[in-house]
């Protein structure tokens, strides 16, 4: 693995297609959660930077947990706080507030980096700006050493990952009810809208809708109001509906999240409360798992019903992050340097 920004990158000769690799580096998350330290020497002498352009929390944490169980040593920069102001659009004209150029700063950090490690945060002000990824691209183009995605202007692969982890290790169709019992049949996953209290991004979203469609191991619905519909780039292969009820009858797996519009870019249209995941609606599924990437509004998108109920998956799922991690640092520190 020479970088890791999407599910595009997990794609490996040594497997038939993007399913199987991504099965694969799911296995490899789990052995770690099995043993973490049993490749703890395989970044030895290696470092690993990370730069945020916006606040993190679990990221931030699970992957320094992670990139030091390898044995790296990891180093935090937080661009906003601690450093210069970043210009990242080409042949432009200094003389505003941004102070360095990142074809001046990223080969600096391929110098002092072994891998790079990069969150950057959309603007929801102009479409066609944030999908461009201008920002990591210019990183990927100037460092000359892997880059990994803490999450970008479009996509959260790392927590896209562990969703699939976690789902992984919690679908158990032995123990199913009211369906026949077999094990190749695929989980039904429903992504559902939720209410917020602000614009937020789509990369979430996107990111899973990415993941879930390349596993091509799952029935995948995606419901949502009518003007939040995401990026077909992502979507094409789920079942879209706007009915959440008609979407959630017999689900195995509920990804709740929110997300802004993306044909009117980055706003709210609609913030109906009766969007929000409860137990009421939770007996529609089949006694479904519920996912959340944290961190979570309660009573807003989320209520506290389902997140401190035995349904919720929502903490096993974060504590996931280090080995989803983990597994996507370890590829890339076996795979050789041209």
């Amino acid at each position: 693995m020479k970088q890791f920004i999407s599910v595009n990158d997990v794609l490996s000769p040594s497997f038939g297609g993007v399913g199987e690799a991504i099965d694969a580096l799911v296995q490899k998350a789990l052995a770690y959660k099995t043993d973490p330290f049993k490749d703890k020497t395989l970044g030895a002498n290696k470092r690993i930077g990370c730069l945020f352009l916006n606040p993190s929390m679990r990221t931030r944490l699970s992957t320094q947990v992670a990139a030091q169980n390898l044995g790296m040593e990891t180093i935090i920069f937080n661009v906003g706080s601690e450093g210069w102001a970043l210009e990242f659009e080409e042949e432009a004209i200094m003389s505003g507030n941004t102070v360095e150029h990142v074809k001046d700063a990223a080969p600096i950090m391929g110098k002092y980096f072994d891998i790079l490690a990069i969150r950057t945060f959309p603007s929801l002000k102009n479409r066609e700006d944030d999908y461009s990824e201008l920002y990591i691209k210019q990183f990927i183009k100037y460092a000359g050493i892997p880059v990994v995605s803490l999450e970008s202007a479009t996509l959260h692969p790392l927590q896209s990952l562990t969703d699939i982890i976690t789902i992984t290790e919690n679908y158990k169709p032995a123990y199913r009810t009211g369906r026949s019992q077999t094990a190749h049949r695929k989980p039904k996953i429903v992504l559902t809208w939720a209410p917020h209290v602000k614009p937020l991004p789509q990369c979430v979203a996107n990111s899973f809708s990415q993941w879930v469609n390349a596993w091509g191991q799952a029935d995948f619905v995606i419901t949502h109001p009518e003007d939040y519909e995401l990026s077909e780039e992502f979507t094409k292969g789920a079942t879209i509906t706007e009915n959440q009820d008609e979407a959630l009858k017999d689900a195995d797996f509920v990804y709740v999240k929110n997300w802004s519009t993306f044909n009117d870019y980055g706003r709210i249209y609609c913030n109906d409360p009766s969007w929000m995941l409860n137990n009421e609606k939770l007996k529609l599924t089949n006694d479904a798992k519920v996912l959340h990437c944290l961190p979570v509004r309660r009573n807003v998108e989320l209520s506290d019903e389902i997140l401190d109920g035995p349904n919720s998956l929502v903490t096993p799922e974060a504590a996931n992050r280090v080995w989803a991690a983990q597994a996507v640092l370890s590829e890339i520190l076996k795979t050789p340097t041209p």
